[in-house]
Protein backbone atom coordinates (compact mmCIF):
# COMPACT_ATOMS: atom_id res chain seq x y z
CA UNK A 1 0.00 0.00 0.00
CA UNK A 2 1.43 3.46 -1.25
CA UNK A 3 -1.23 5.73 0.82
CA UNK A 4 -1.03 5.92 5.38
CA UNK A 5 -4.33 4.82 6.52
CA UNK A 6 -6.62 6.06 9.31
CA UNK A 7 -8.73 3.22 9.75
CA UNK A 8 -9.62 -0.37 8.83
CA UNK A 9 -12.62 -2.34 9.16
CA UNK A 10 -12.80 -5.85 10.68
CA UNK A 11 -16.37 -7.76 11.10
CA UNK A 12 -18.52 -4.38 10.83
CA UNK A 13 -16.44 -2.61 13.11
CA UNK A 14 -13.69 0.24 12.28
CA UNK A 15 -10.50 0.59 14.35
CA UNK A 16 -8.46 3.98 14.52
CA UNK A 17 -5.27 4.07 13.68
CA UNK A 18 -2.17 6.07 13.85
CA UNK A 19 0.25 6.10 11.03
CA UNK A 20 3.37 7.59 10.48
CA UNK A 21 6.48 7.42 9.40
CA UNK A 22 7.69 6.80 5.56
CA UNK A 23 5.52 4.88 3.36
CA UNK A 24 7.32 1.80 2.01
CA UNK A 25 9.28 2.09 -1.45
CA UNK A 26 10.09 -1.56 -1.83
CA UNK A 27 8.53 -4.60 -1.42
CA UNK A 28 11.38 -5.43 1.31
CA UNK A 29 9.90 -2.82 3.80
CA UNK A 30 7.99 -3.96 6.25
CA UNK A 31 6.15 -1.94 8.53
CA UNK A 32 6.21 -1.85 12.42
CA UNK A 33 2.75 -2.20 13.79
CA UNK A 34 2.81 -1.34 17.65
CA UNK A 35 -0.38 -2.68 20.08
CA UNK A 36 -1.17 -0.69 23.14
CA UNK A 37 -2.33 -1.84 26.44
CA UNK A 38 -4.37 -0.95 29.17
CA UNK A 39 -5.57 1.55 29.84
CA UNK A 40 -4.17 3.26 27.06
CA UNK A 41 -4.71 3.89 23.55
CA UNK A 42 -2.33 4.32 20.54
CA UNK A 43 -1.14 7.57 22.01
CA UNK A 44 0.68 5.66 24.22
CA UNK A 45 3.50 4.97 21.91
CA UNK A 46 4.17 9.13 20.90
CA UNK A 47 7.37 9.17 21.94
CA UNK A 48 8.78 6.32 20.54
CA UNK A 49 7.59 6.55 17.44
CA UNK A 50 9.36 9.63 16.11
CA UNK A 51 12.49 7.99 17.22
CA UNK A 52 11.80 4.78 14.78
CA UNK A 53 10.45 6.98 12.15
CA UNK A 54 13.52 8.95 11.97
CA UNK A 55 15.23 5.23 11.82
CA UNK A 56 13.09 4.87 8.88
CA UNK A 57 10.95 2.76 9.87
CA UNK A 58 7.01 2.90 9.01
CA UNK A 59 5.15 2.95 12.35
CA UNK A 60 1.13 1.66 12.31
CA UNK A 61 -0.72 1.46 15.92
CA UNK A 62 -4.03 1.17 16.51
CA UNK A 63 -6.53 2.07 19.31
CA UNK A 64 -7.54 -1.71 19.25
CA UNK A 65 -10.98 -3.83 20.60
CA UNK A 66 -12.93 -1.41 23.28
CA UNK A 67 -10.94 1.47 22.36
CA UNK A 68 -11.63 2.28 19.01
CA UNK A 69 -15.32 4.11 19.06
CA UNK A 70 -16.40 2.45 15.97
CA UNK A 71 -15.24 -1.06 17.61
CA UNK A 72 -17.05 -1.20 21.20
CA UNK A 73 -18.94 -4.75 21.30
CA UNK A 74 -21.62 -5.33 24.11
CA UNK A 75 -20.76 -8.99 24.27
CA UNK A 76 -17.83 -9.44 26.81
CA UNK A 77 -17.33 -12.84 24.28
CA UNK A 78 -16.19 -10.72 21.94
CA UNK A 79 -12.93 -9.81 23.64
CA UNK A 80 -11.50 -13.03 23.67
CA UNK A 81 -7.97 -13.50 22.44
CA UNK A 82 -8.99 -15.21 19.21
CA UNK A 83 -11.00 -11.72 18.46
CA UNK A 84 -7.96 -9.40 19.41
CA UNK A 85 -5.49 -11.96 17.21
CA UNK A 86 -7.79 -11.59 14.57
CA UNK A 87 -7.87 -7.79 14.47
CA UNK A 88 -4.53 -7.48 13.89
CA UNK A 89 -4.41 -9.97 11.11
CA UNK A 90 -7.17 -7.58 9.59
CA UNK A 91 -4.92 -4.17 10.23
CA UNK A 92 -2.08 -6.13 8.43
CA UNK A 93 -4.05 -7.19 5.55
CA UNK A 94 -5.15 -3.84 5.49
CA UNK A 95 -2.08 -2.94 4.88
CA UNK A 96 -1.30 -5.42 2.36
CA UNK A 97 1.37 -6.57 4.09
CA UNK A 98 2.20 -9.62 4.09
CA UNK A 99 4.74 -9.92 6.75
CA UNK A 100 5.01 -7.12 9.61
CA UNK A 101 6.93 -6.09 12.52
CA UNK A 102 4.81 -6.67 15.97
CA UNK A 103 5.50 -4.80 19.34
CA UNK A 104 3.60 -4.91 22.35
CA UNK A 105 3.16 -3.68 25.58
CA UNK A 106 1.54 -4.97 28.40
CA UNK A 107 -2.14 -6.58 26.80
CA UNK A 108 -0.64 -5.89 23.82
CA UNK A 109 2.53 -8.28 24.78
CA UNK A 110 -0.21 -10.83 25.29
CA UNK A 111 -1.72 -10.56 22.12
CA UNK A 112 1.51 -10.12 20.19
CA UNK A 113 2.75 -13.93 21.29
CA UNK A 114 -0.93 -15.32 20.30
CA UNK A 115 -0.16 -13.40 16.90
CA UNK A 116 2.79 -14.84 16.46
CA UNK A 117 2.30 -18.46 17.32
CA UNK A 118 -0.66 -18.56 15.07
CA UNK A 119 0.94 -16.31 12.28
CA UNK A 120 4.94 -17.27 12.57
CA UNK A 121 4.45 -16.47 8.67
CA UNK A 122 3.25 -12.94 8.80
CA UNK A 123 4.98 -12.10 11.63
CA UNK A 124 8.67 -10.90 11.05
CA UNK A 125 9.98 -10.12 14.46
CA UNK A 126 8.46 -9.65 17.79
CA UNK A 127 9.58 -7.18 20.71
CA UNK A 128 7.17 -7.39 23.54
CA UNK A 129 7.40 -5.00 26.95
CA UNK A 130 6.58 -5.88 30.61
CA UNK A 131 4.43 -8.88 29.93
CA UNK A 132 6.26 -12.23 29.19
CA UNK A 133 4.89 -15.48 27.33
CA UNK A 134 1.40 -16.62 28.42
CA UNK A 135 3.13 -19.59 29.59
CA UNK A 136 5.93 -17.83 31.48
CA UNK A 137 3.40 -15.77 32.82
CA UNK A 138 1.22 -18.53 34.31
CA UNK A 139 4.24 -20.30 35.38
CA UNK A 140 5.14 -17.62 37.92
CA UNK A 141 1.72 -17.52 39.27
CA UNK A 142 2.15 -19.21 42.47
CA UNK A 143 6.16 -17.47 42.50
CA UNK A 144 4.56 -14.15 43.40
CA UNK A 145 2.50 -13.33 40.16
CA UNK A 146 -0.65 -14.01 41.66
CA UNK A 147 -0.60 -11.19 44.44
CA UNK A 148 0.88 -9.17 41.41
CA UNK A 149 -2.52 -9.97 39.43
CA UNK A 150 -5.03 -9.28 42.10
CA UNK A 151 -6.63 -6.78 40.00
CA UNK A 152 -7.54 -9.46 37.43
CA UNK A 153 -10.17 -10.80 39.88
CA UNK A 154 -11.12 -7.45 40.86
CA UNK A 155 -11.93 -6.66 36.87
CA UNK A 156 -14.65 -9.91 37.19
CA UNK A 157 -17.21 -7.26 38.84
CA UNK A 158 -19.93 -5.58 36.67
CA UNK A 159 -19.69 -1.84 36.92
CA UNK A 160 -17.74 -1.32 40.24
CA UNK A 161 -14.17 -1.34 38.55
CA UNK A 162 -15.08 1.26 35.88
CA UNK A 163 -16.77 3.44 38.83
CA UNK A 164 -13.46 3.26 41.12
CA UNK A 165 -11.24 4.31 38.11
CA UNK A 166 -13.18 6.43 36.54
CA UNK A 167 -12.99 8.47 40.41
CA UNK A 168 -10.04 7.88 40.94
CA UNK A 169 -8.82 9.47 37.16
CA UNK A 170 -10.83 12.38 37.89
CA UNK A 171 -9.20 12.80 41.27
CA UNK A 172 -6.07 12.01 40.86
CA UNK A 173 -6.09 8.57 42.65
CA UNK A 174 -7.42 9.36 45.47
CA UNK A 175 -5.76 8.67 48.68
CA UNK A 176 -1.72 8.76 48.32
CA UNK A 177 -2.47 9.35 43.70
CA UNK A 178 -2.71 5.50 43.61
CA UNK A 179 -3.75 6.32 40.01
CA UNK A 180 -0.61 7.98 39.08
CA UNK A 181 1.52 5.52 37.45
CA UNK A 182 3.24 8.45 35.93
CA UNK A 183 3.27 12.23 35.42
CA UNK A 184 0.28 13.20 33.69
CA UNK A 185 -1.25 9.58 33.68
CA UNK A 186 -4.52 10.47 35.69
CA UNK A 187 -5.29 13.24 33.43
CA UNK A 188 -4.79 11.03 30.51
CA UNK A 189 -6.68 8.26 31.59
CA UNK A 190 -9.16 10.78 32.33
CA UNK A 191 -9.72 12.24 28.75
CA UNK A 192 -8.30 9.43 26.88
CA UNK A 193 -10.43 6.20 28.60
CA UNK A 194 -12.92 7.79 30.79
CA UNK A 195 -14.26 10.53 29.02
CA UNK A 196 -13.53 8.68 25.78
CA UNK A 197 -16.02 5.77 26.28
CA UNK A 198 -13.15 3.18 26.33
CA UNK A 199 -13.13 1.99 30.16
CA UNK A 200 -15.42 -0.76 29.58
CA UNK A 201 -14.10 -2.14 26.62
CA UNK A 202 -10.42 -2.16 28.05
CA UNK A 203 -11.83 -3.71 31.35
CA UNK A 204 -13.37 -6.26 29.22
CA UNK A 205 -10.52 -7.96 27.90
CA UNK A 206 -9.78 -9.00 31.54
CA UNK A 207 -13.87 -10.20 31.30
CA UNK A 208 -13.08 -12.11 28.50
CA UNK A 209 -10.70 -14.25 29.81
CA UNK A 210 -13.05 -16.83 30.69
CA UNK A 211 -13.83 -16.97 27.39
CA UNK A 212 -10.80 -17.48 25.78
CA UNK A 213 -8.12 -20.08 24.84
CA UNK A 214 -5.55 -18.54 27.09
CA UNK A 215 -4.57 -21.80 28.82
CA UNK A 216 -4.12 -23.42 25.14
CA UNK A 217 -1.40 -20.93 24.19
CA UNK A 218 0.77 -21.10 27.54
CA UNK A 219 2.51 -24.29 25.96
CA UNK A 220 2.73 -22.98 22.45
CA UNK A 221 6.11 -21.91 21.72
CA UNK A 222 6.72 -18.91 19.53
CA UNK A 223 8.99 -19.45 16.24
CA UNK A 224 10.04 -15.72 15.37
CA UNK A 225 12.87 -13.83 16.25
CA UNK A 226 12.09 -11.89 19.59
CA UNK A 227 13.27 -9.53 22.04
CA UNK A 228 11.29 -8.90 25.53
CA UNK A 229 12.04 -5.97 27.56
CA UNK A 230 11.08 -5.73 31.07
CA UNK A 231 11.87 -3.08 34.05
CA UNK A 232 13.17 -4.15 36.98
CA UNK A 233 10.48 -2.05 39.39
CA UNK A 234 7.32 -3.25 37.38
CA UNK A 235 4.80 -3.82 40.48
CA UNK A 236 2.48 -5.73 38.42
CA UNK A 237 5.08 -8.61 36.45
CA UNK A 238 7.16 -10.88 38.64
CA UNK A 239 11.11 -11.61 37.77
CA UNK A 240 9.77 -14.77 37.94
CA UNK A 241 7.79 -14.84 34.58
CA UNK A 242 10.02 -12.60 33.28
CA UNK A 243 13.31 -15.15 33.61
CA UNK A 244 11.25 -18.03 32.34
CA UNK A 245 10.21 -16.39 28.86
CA UNK A 246 13.04 -17.70 27.39
CA UNK A 247 11.71 -20.88 27.74
CA UNK A 248 8.72 -20.57 25.43
CA UNK A 249 10.83 -18.49 22.29
CA UNK A 250 12.02 -21.23 20.41
CA UNK A 251 14.22 -18.42 17.31
CA UNK A 252 16.42 -16.24 18.50
CA UNK A 253 15.91 -14.10 21.55
CA UNK A 254 17.21 -11.30 23.23
CA UNK A 255 15.94 -10.47 27.37
CA UNK A 256 16.64 -6.93 28.03
CA UNK A 257 16.42 -5.96 31.67
CA UNK A 258 15.98 -1.64 32.26
CA UNK A 259 17.38 -1.02 35.33
CA UNK A 260 15.08 1.47 37.52
CA UNK A 261 12.25 1.39 35.04
CA UNK A 262 8.45 0.58 36.06
CA UNK A 263 5.90 -0.92 34.33
CA UNK A 264 4.69 2.13 31.91
CA UNK A 265 7.67 1.40 29.98
CA UNK A 266 7.14 3.78 26.66
CA UNK A 267 6.38 6.80 28.73
CA UNK A 268 9.72 6.06 30.86
CA UNK A 269 12.17 4.34 28.45
CA UNK A 270 11.00 5.48 24.58
CA UNK A 271 14.83 5.83 23.78
CA UNK A 272 15.36 2.19 25.33
CA UNK A 273 12.48 0.88 23.47
CA UNK A 274 13.49 2.31 19.72
CA UNK A 275 16.55 1.08 20.08
CA UNK A 276 15.60 -2.45 21.17
CA UNK A 277 12.94 -2.32 18.81
CA UNK A 278 15.18 -1.45 15.64
CA UNK A 279 17.91 -3.82 16.95
CA UNK A 280 15.44 -6.79 16.21
CA UNK A 281 14.62 -5.20 13.11
CA UNK A 282 18.11 -4.75 11.92
CA UNK A 283 18.79 -8.32 13.26
CA UNK A 284 16.61 -10.13 10.56
CA UNK A 285 19.01 -7.75 7.67
CA UNK A 286 22.01 -9.44 9.09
Amino acid sequence: MTEKITEFSRDGWTFDVVDSGPIPGAASDIPVILLHGFPERASCWEDVTPLLNERGLRTVAPDQRGYSPGARPQSVRDYRIDELVDDVIALADALDAPRFHLVGHDWGAAVSYAVATRHPDRVATLTTLAVPHTGAFLRAMPRGQALKSWYMGFFQLPKVPEKLIAYGAKHGGGAGGRLEMYPGFSERLSREIVDYGALTGGINWYRAMRFSSIGSLAGDKVRVPTTYLYGDKDRFLSKAGARACSEFIDAPYEFVVLPGVDHWMPQRAPEAIADAITARVESLQD
